[in-house]
């Protein structure tokens, strides 16, 4: 019987690590797919490697939290596939509507449940974990509210590239060995640009595994089915299937339904979002990417329509009507658009930018899309949290 309990139990723990992947994939890369800077199958092999990269190197923290801290009693088999099984369903749910959850807040969602079933719930690490929850959003708006304010038109001169015709790279065989060499159109610009893009997929992949490859495994760990390190690799190599297979879906809706978010913007997001994501996971805290990642383009927006006002005339009140929509207004295309390279013009002053070069009427966001996802957002935890505490409350499975 415990032999088929642990059978069943990397079964369940797969089917997580297959939904992670399905979900993280699409936010990591889905602009990069939808620009066509890569293809869907060269986004799920980065993936890959770069979510097992971050389990291995910074998930231990997040699945001791989960796997031995968060409830004071420890799962047994049967309780780890029921809690594993929650997760899943919730996940795969999500994944069938094509959009990406909160893999984190559905994991410790269930397991919360699970702890207040039995009154077993770390209410200390709990409240920490919500805290914290707060927090990084706010966190995210404000870093990247002052990016928006004082150096997104910079950044924009720096990094604004276009995508020329033909190949970016190709091999020069006339030499004793084969070289790679820059395209017959590409420029040195558009070739750093492209770089930068893929770059900081693999840096969001890889906070992805450093937060979310415990949510797969963790209970397996806590009770001592899997030592640490097997265990993230299986919840890697899980990770790896469902990006190579189910994200397809979720790479659509975030690279080419959800949102034209220009390359700088993307650029910024995807840093702060991952950086933030990646030193909460550090500290054992399970973290939300795509809720932080969110609240940063709201604040970088917010930043950027805040430039046609003086520091003392936004603390008067006298700020535009704030649109993330403010973002599209620069010269700045993505990797994927045939233009030329913008004119490196000097920004205008802060309080000097006037404010028909920041409109406010075009939304970043495709308003069914982007009303769909909130939804689930909220939604999907929830239902792994109660589904969790009515069965190890009401049944015998615990």
């Amino acid at each position: 019987m415990v032999e088929v309990l642990f059978a069943l139990g990397l079964v369940v723990a797969v089917f997580v690590g297959f939904n992670i992947g399905g979900s993280s994939t699409g936010v990591a890369f889905g602009p990069a797919v939808g620009s066509n800077t890569i293809t869907k199958l060269s986004a799920a092999a980065l993936m890959t490697v770069f979510a097992l990269a971050g389990g291995l190197l910074v998930g231990p923290a997040v699945v001791k939290s989960l796997g031995s801290d968060l409830v004071t009693s420890q799962f047994s088999p049967l309780v780890s596939i029921v809690v594993l099984f929650f997760i899943g369903t919730a996940l795969f749910l999500s994944n069938v509507a094509g959009v990406p959850a909160s893999t984190s807040m559905t994991a410790v969602g269930a397991i919360a449940g699970l702890g207040l079933a039995e009154q077993t719930l770390n209410e200390g690490l709990m409240l920490e974990i919500v805290s914290w929850w707060l927090v990084s959003p706010i966190i995210a708006f404000w870093v990247s509210g002052v990016i928006g304010r004082y150096f997104y038109p910079t950044l924009v001169e720096w990094f604004a590239v276009s995508q020329s015709e033909g190949s970016l790279l190709t091999v020069d065989r006339s030499g004793s060995l084969p070289r790679p060499e820059l395209g017959e159109n590409t420029t040195p610009r558009e070739f750093v640009g492209t770089v930068v893009v893929i770059g900081i997929g693999c840096y969001m992949g890889f906070s992805a595994g450093a937060s979310n490859v415990a949510n797969a495994v963790a209970p397996l760990v806590g009770n001592g089915s899997l030592d640490l390190y097997p265990a993230i690799l299986l919840g890697g190599g899980a990770i790896g299937l469902g990006a190579f297979t189910i994200a397809r879906r979720t790479m659509d809706t975030v690279g080419n339904d959800l949102t034209e978010l220009p390359l700088v913007a993307a650029i910024v997001v995807a840093t702060v979002a991952s950086t933030i994501v990646t030193f909460l996971s550090a500290l054992g805290i399970p973290a939300s990417f795509v809720i932080i990642a969110t609240m940063s383009i709201v604040g970088l927006g917010w930043g950027r329509a805040t430039r046609t006002t003086t520091l003392s005339e936004t603390m008067k009140g006298e700020v535009p009507a704030a649109s993330v929509g403010s973002l599209t207004s620069d010269a700045a295309p993505t990797v994927g658009d045939q233009t030329e390279d913008p004119p490196a013009d000097d920004p205008a002053p802060i309080g000097e930018e006037s404010r028909e070069d920041v409109p406010t009427a075009s939304d970043l966001f495709e308003p069914g899309t982007t009303a769909r996802v909130i939804f689930l957002q909220n939604v999907v935890p929830s239902i792994a949290t109660v589904a969790a505490y009515l069965v190890f409350r009401f049944s015998p499975v615990a």
